[in-house]
């Protein structure tokens, strides 16, 4: 008798024991899988090149130049009609942004060409589209470094000359401003499960808006700097040197999502920005893909500092203005 009374308690403390570890298991297991986790596990696992150096995704004017006549070069100019018949490099094909997808699908063979350069005025909008074109798989496509702006002096004055500054150059810090802790993801709803499926959905998505609706002023964001989370793309010494105030350090390999795309916010507009916009462009391309609410400061350090930048590779100047030859 005494033996049974010992055993009740025992099979109660033991029946306790597994419904809490059962409802521990429970919380710590059913832990549905978004489509932003499928959607960043394939790109990070099939297509990583926002991980890496996106500076040798920026073809110089003088390349495209040396390969006019190579048929395993192809220039896509998503400029204007207007800007395109004005004057153009020989060969390229003029497609509106928007129908980027489309003619790289239904138009051309694009495993034909050793390289696809993408150019516009400046070089920003064409990374944008570039990166959304690397995200659909196409591993070829370059933009051209500073666009037409770099390939004759009257583009170049619409554009890049007359958008260089230097009316914040004295307002910038050089305190190290850590990245927070992780927080929420974006929401996807694209009603799909399958991640190739959730990638073509939100590509068909994104490439339907303007560039314009991603950029930034940066007189707006020297204004109202806590109206943005300011993401500065850079190297530790360019950003030592004098950054935004507030602006986060994310250097190469920092939007993997162990080491940084986390620490991003989600309730937060996100301002990007590198020396020339360029390789922003890139980024806010990649992370408008994923659903967050993202722009490019315009013209990156150029747009704000320009006089600093004198001796820097990626100092515009009308030195990185070139007479190359255009179909008029």
């Amino acid at each position: 008798m005494k033996k049974s009374k010992f055993l009740i308690p025992v099979f109660f403390i033991t029946v306790i024991m597994l419904l809490t570890a059962n409802k521990f298991y429970a919380q710590k297991t059913d832990v549905a899988v978004t489509e932003f986790d499928n959607l960043v596990t394939y790109l990070q696992t099939d297509n990583n090149f926002i991980n890496g150096d996106l500076t040798t995704m920026l073809i110089d004017a003088s390349e495209v130049k040396d390969n006019i006549k190579n048929e395993k070069y192809l220039v896509v100019d998503i400029r204007s009609d207007s800007w395109f018949e004005y004057a153009h490099i020989k060969n390229a094909r003029n497609v509106a942004a928007a129908e980027l997808l489309n003619f790289f699908k239904n138009d051309i063979t694009p495993s034909n060409y050793d390289k696809i350069i993408i150019v516009c005025y400046s070089g920003q909008s064409a990374a944008y589209y570039a990166s959304i074109l690397r995200l659909a798989g196409y591993n070829n496509v370059y933009s051209m470094k500073f666009g037409m702006s770099s390939w004759r002096m009257d583009f170049a004055e619409n554009a890049w000359l007359k958008n260089v500054k230097n009316d914040y150059a004295k307002k910038l810090e050089t305190t190290e401003n850590a990245r927070p802790e992780k927080g929420a993801e974006p929401v996807l709803n694209t009603g799909k499960t399958e991640p190739k499926e959730i990638l073509d959905a939100r590509l068909t998505d994104i490439i339907a808006k303007p560039y314009s609706d991603f950029i930034i002023k940066p007189e707006d964001v020297f204004a109202n700097p806590g109206d943005y989370y300011i993401v500065n793309i850079a190297t530790a010494d360019d950003y030592n040197k004098g950054h935004i105030p507030g602006a986060v350090l994310y250097g190469p390999g920092c939007l993997a999502s162990e080491k940084g795309l986390l620490t991003l916010p989600a309730d937060k507009k996100i301002a990007v920005y590198d020396m020339t916009g360029q390789q922003a462009a890139y980024v806010v391309a990649y992370l408008n893909l994923l659903g967050y609410n993202v722009g490019n400061i315009a013209y990156g350090n150029n747009g704000f500092m320009n006089d600093e930048l004198k001796d820097h590779k990626d100092g515009f100047t009308k030195k990185q203005v070139n007479t190359y030859p255009v179909v008029e």
